[in-house]
């Protein structure tokens, strides 16, 4: 079974691609969506980089914005899945989304999981499962995961502003400030 993990390069992406090769999955890929976010470049790169450090094959797929998009995007997380969707091909597998407890975001509760699992069941009958291993996990669970593991924390990029993190404005640079930044 075939498992593509969405990977933003962040630290919660970066999570689902080793807990995929933790479990030893010969089929696992990793996609890149670049849909005009203003941290593209450094996400890029961060993607690049841990799918090199876990030896899978990166995809990367651009969507044009009509506009910069920083910071809470709306329905950013159903074009992920949507496009993973698109890219998945035939047979059967999974497609990995790094969501987590604790956010303000709709689209990282177990009711999203479920109302888009709903969706891909209408394209693909049941053969494209969404997963997302860490939804029930807090944001703190994820990342003492990632150090358990001796995974390449150091390589990722998780400013949802394109700065230099932690740039101090950012929910997910607040995370790594109070997780630990000392530890990149």
């Amino acid at each position: 079974m075939k498992v593509v993990v969405l990977l933003s390069g962040g630290v919660d992406s970066t999570a689902c691609l080793a807990y995929y090769r933790r479990q030893r999955r010969q089929y696992v890929s990793a996609l890149h969506v670049n849909y005009g976010q203003s941290a593209r470049v450094r996400e890029l790169r961060a993607a690049r980089a841990v799918s090199a450090h876990y030896g899978v094959r990166l995809r990367t797929i651009r969507v044009s914005a009509t506009r910069a998009l920083d910071g809470y995007i709306p329905a950013r997380n159903a074009l992920l899945l949507t496009l993973a969707l698109m890219h998945f091909g035939s047979g059967s597998g999974l497609v990995s989304l790094g969501i987590h407890a604790g956010t303000r975001y709709a689209d990282c509760t177990p009711d999203f999981v479920r109302a888009m699992q709903a969706v891909f069941d209408v394209y693909a009958q049941g053969t494209v499962v969404i997963d997302a291993p860490f939804v029930e996990w807090r944001k703190g669970d994820i990342w003492r995961y990632l150090q358990k593991r001796r995974a390449p924390i150091r390589l990722t990029y998780s400013c949802e502003l394109g700065k230099r993190q932690p740039c101090g404005t950012c929910p997910s640079c607040h995370d790594i400030q109070i997780l630990g930044a000392d530890a990149r």
